[in-house]
């Protein structure tokens, strides 16, 4: 370790045999000493090389040594430099002029000096101490400015506190108070935090308790800080009693914005601000709790939208979102409030509304008085959701499933009751949406039975266990068949023949859409080369994918290689899609439609009229048909606007060249209206239900379906499912 340089002392005095004194006797000491003859030389000197220590005589020619101490104060660091001022023993007047001037000591004349070397040693080290105690309070200042932190001292007797620059800012006294009293400090203090902190300093004065509290303080502009305070007792009487506490606060509120940043993270859902799962089971385990204590009942409803993944399918994942900010919004504002609170017993109560994941939701009802409230609830929430909604600039309907359960009766804890709901609400939906159902055991059977369906489902393809019906299309004016379109059906080993409604949710939950789209249009081809081959009827089968397929790049590929494996002419292939392709991704899915058209494959719209398309998407795409929703034919004789409706799509769709197929045609009235409005063909029970493949070859040789029997065929066909492609 390199050791200290050795002091360097300025000696100022106009008397040369002085100062060599003075070198003789401080440089004997090991100090570094430097002379100046006046007031003007020793000015020149500090400012040349600063001197640790300066020994002056007061009285001089021309400027004294009181008024160059003056000066010297003023010099850049000048004000901590120890400034030692000789005088005569009976000059106290310059004595205390220099004092007055900023000298920190002075010695007599004449100078007893063997001792003076001792004086500057002495002072030296108390300038180095106080030096280094500046230095100490200056590191503390730093370290409680970059930590946001102060100190304060209460002196109990004068009930009097006294902050650090620090503390005061926290405490937002600006400009800064050098003190205040107790009560000052509680006036700064949020007053729902008052009682806490008076409570902890009074058990502090009483019984000498230190201890650290966080609280909110209130600043000037009415903003708030949050701050952490912790307090010692450091002096107290005989009897214990504080007299003096010592406290440390600390500015935390960084540390708890990101703590309430870390809690909405992990407790709410980012998209609609509504609690999440983990919060709302929560809030179920509590609730169920304080019910089984009062012997009460709990609510939990499950809420399903029954059209979110059309919404988002054709408007895209931005109106998805958008639907679910504005559901939620429209839930909880049909609710009677956000929280847990106690009610009379008349009423229906508030619930509390989370957000489980896509668009499932949770709706709890705690000391619900029995299944009638739950029941109002849940018919709040249906008729509340069935109402329109403006999402993208596109009016729609969400709609919602609703199941309910109720502890104890469906349930005895979180999970079970949550798994309960669920089921019920998957009842509700079954039975068509817009419905809300209570959960009950045989409901949870289904569920395990669905279950292992799903399981066996995954197994289906690979097994070559779907068939392809066909059911026909006929020309309105004719009734020949002139086209088929094929559907799926689920021939099951054990189960038989399992109806598309059972199996095509699952087939979408699943990601089976697509593989089992590609096995629908290789069968359709091979089945149809097999009846060209047998001399039936050259007619196009038309195959129904989803969105999603149509917008798989290499689906074009794949259909010219079944056609190629079958050697079918392309025109004997017709692919359905819905609107949906027109909205999401609408480049892509042109893209592969134009290159399916190029190739001569045939597509049309299905169910035109229920999605978001425009003129102008639908003139880009290579189409040959469109295809009237059921929705759209089943009033179609007894209803007025939806005759004339019918009748506007049918004549756009001939100025755009493209030809009209009614689907679901199921009565003779139904035809006769379809005929009159040129109606190219139709299809449904009127004509044929879907036949297999030996039934349909029978139909075709025959080549026409005759209306008479056919309207006598009696069961109406299972409504389609928004996604169920091909399952009628």
């Amino acid at each position: 370790m390199r050791p200290a340089a050795p002091a360097r002392i300025l000696v100022v005095d106009d008397d040369p045999g002085a100062r060599r004194r003075a070198r003789a006797v401080l440089g004997r000491a090991g100090f570094v000493v430097a002379e100046a003859a006046d007031a003007v030389q020793a000015l020149d000197a500090l400012g040349a090389q600063r001197a640790d220590l300066v020994l002056m005589d007061a009285c001089m020619p021309g400027q004294a040594g009181f008024a160059a101490c003056t000066e010297l104060r003023r010099l850049a660091g000048g004000e901590r430099i120890p400034v030692v001022m000789m005088a005569r023993q009976d000059d106290v007047a310059s004595i205390d002029r220099a004092l007055e001037a900023g000298a920190d000591d002075f010695v007599t004349k004449p100078i007893d000096w063997p001792l003076l070397a001792r004086r500057v040693q002495c002072l030296l080290r108390a300038s180095s101490a106080i030096a280094e105690l500046e230095r100490k309070q200056q590191r503390l200042s730093n370290a409680q400015r970059i930590g946001v932190m102060g100190d304060w001292e209460w002196t109990v007797g004068e009930n009097r506190i006294v902050p650090s620059e620090q503390a005061r800012r926290i405490f937002g006294n600006e400009p800064p108070e050098t003190s205040f009293d107790i009560d000052g400090l509680l006036m700064t203090t949020h007053p729902d935090d008052v009682e806490r902190l008076r409570g902890a300093f009074e058990r502090a004065l009483d019984h000498g308790d230190s201890f650290a509290l966080d609280h909110r303080v209130v600043l000037p502009d009415g903003s708030l800080r949050h701050v952490q305070q912790r307090i010692e007792v450091i002096d107290r009487d005989p009897q214990g009693h504080a007299l003096r506490l010592a406290g440390a606060v600390q500015d935390i509120t960084h540390h708890k914005e990101a703590e309430e940043q870390i809690r909405r993270l992990a407790y709410y859902d980012p998209l609609t601000g509504l609690p999440n799962r983990h919060l709302i089971t929560q809030a179920l385990v509590e609730a169920i709790a304080q019910a089984e204590r009062q012997r009460q009942r709990v609510g939990l409803l499950f809420v399903d939208l029954d059209h979110f993944k059309r919404v988002n399918d054709t408007l895209g994942h931005g109106a998805g979102d958008e639907l679910l900010r504005v559901v939620s919004a429209r839930l909880a504002g049909s609710l009677r409030g956000p929280d847990l609170l106690a009610r009379p017993a008349n009423e229906e109560g508030p619930g509390r509304i989370a957000r489980l994941g896509g668009d499932e939701f949770i709706v709890l009802l705690p000391d619900l008085q029995g299944a009638d409230a739950a029941a109002a609830v849940a018919r709040r929430l249906v008729a509340a959701l069935a109402e329109p909604l403006s999402i993208a600039g596109h009016e729609v309907r969400a709609g919602a499933s609703v199941g309910i359960a109720i502890h104890p009766e469906d349930g005895a804890d979180a999970d079970t009751l949550l798994t309960n709901a669920d089921t019920a609400m998957y009842r509700a939906k079954q039975a068509g949406g817009g419905h809300y159902h209570f959960y009950n055991r045989s409901m949870n059977e289904r569920a395990l039975a669905r279950l292992a369906l799903q399981a066996e489902l995954r197994r289906a393809l690979e097994r070559g266990e779907f068939i392809l019906h066909y059911q026909p299309r006929l020309n309105t004016a004719s009734g020949r068949i002139v086209g088929a379109e094929a559907l799926i059906r689920w021939r099951h080993p054990r189960r038989g023949m399992v109806p598309p409604a059972d199996f095509m949710a699952l087939v979408e939950e699943n990601g089976l859409v697509v593989p089992i789209g590609e096995w629908a249009i290789d069968e359709a081809c091979r089945q149809n080369a097999a009846w060209q081959a047998a001399g039936l009827p050259r007619l196009p089968v038309a195959v129904n994918l989803a969105p999603s397929h149509l917008r798989e790049r290499g689906l074009p590929e794949r259909v010219a290689r079944a056609l190629r494996r079958h050697a079918l002419d392309p025109a004997a292939l017709e692919i359905e899609v819905t609107e949906a392709i027109l909205v999401t991704e609408p480049e892509l899915g042109v893209d592969v439609a134009t290159r399916l058209g190029a190739m001569g494959v045939r597509l049309s719209i299905d169910d035109f009229g229920t999605g978001y398309s425009s003129l102008a998407r639908l003139k880009r795409l290579p189409l040959h048909a469109i295809k009237i929703d059921r929705s759209f034919v089943r009033d179609l004789a007894l209803d007025r606007d939806g005759a004339d409706l019918v009748a506007a799509i049918i004549a756009l769709a001939h100025s755009l060249k493209l030809e009209v197929v009614a689907e679901g045609v199921e009565t003779a009235a139904q035809l006769d209206v379809l005929r009159a409005q040129a109606c190219d063909e139709y299809q449904g029970f009127l004509a044929s239900p879907a036949l297999d493949a030996a039934s349909f070859a029978a139909l075709m040789a025959g080549a026409r379906a005759p209306h008479a029997s056919a309207a006598a065929a009696p069961a109406p066909s299972p409504s389609k499912a928004s996604h169920a492609h091909f399952a009628r």
